[in-house]
């Protein structure tokens, strides 16, 4: 995922205002996400950092990894976090037809109901990169289109961890949904970024929920 802003604009929620950006409220909640995993030893990392801060998340995973660590996935479901659906294979909407797109996230989504028997309604387009096309047929099939408004750039190789974790302090608001990645490329960024996020977090009265 590689957009150019770190919080994003109010100009940008109100072009694209069918996706989910934030959730606003009164009660001082943020949303934690992660991206492309299940991933071996760090989506597990992951999960014990939010265990220790008692905290709830939502998964956005990808199919193929879903088939491949399944263990790892059930241990997500059954900590109590939500799942979204970020397709199979980790399509770019914009470099992929809609057929194929629509395709690719019905396999992902078939994936997720034979492991859990339960219907999903949460979707995040890898690299937030998805046609009008593509868009209006998931919402039609039920699906909410969730974005996010403050980006950690835990993915970005070139950035210090410690520059990760100032993108979100310095951003995060009541009603932000956060992104961070259970990935291997996001794992030097996420380890030293995710546990001081959630000391914040806690800090500032901050309370961490899932989407639902």
């Amino acid at each position: 995922m590689k957009l150019s802003w770190v919080k994003t604009h109010w100009s940008i929620k109100k072009l694209f205002s069918n996706y989910v950006w934030d959730i606003a409220n009164k009660e001082n909640k943020v949303y934690l996400t992660f991206d492309d995993g299940p991933t071996p030893a760090i989506t597990e990392w992951t999960l014990q950092q939010l265990r220790n801060f008692n905290t709830k998340a939502t998964f956005f995973c990808i199919g193929d990894n879903i088939r491949k660590y399944p263990e790892i996935y059930q241990k997500v479901i059954q900590e109590g976090h939500s799942i979204g659906n970020h397709t199979f294979n980790h399509l770019n909407g914009w470099k992929t037809s809609t057929a194929e797109y629509l395709k690719n996230s019905k396999l992902c989504q078939s994936t997720i109901y034979n492991l859990t028997s339960t219907s999903n309604n949460l979707f995040r387009p890898p690299y937030g990169k998805i046609k009008p096309s593509q868009s209006k047929q998931l919402r039609a099939m039920g699906y909410k289109i969730v974005m996010w408004d403050v980006l950690s750039e835990d993915f970005d190789a070139t950035i210090s961890p410690e520059r990760c974790l100032e993108n979100v302090l310095k951003n995060v608001t009541s009603g932000s949904i956060i992104v961070f990645h259970d990935s291997l490329k996001a794992f030097p960024n996420l380890e030293y970024a995710l546990p001081k996020t959630l000391e914040f977090l806690r800090e500032k009265g901050f309370v961490c929920e899932r989407i639902d």
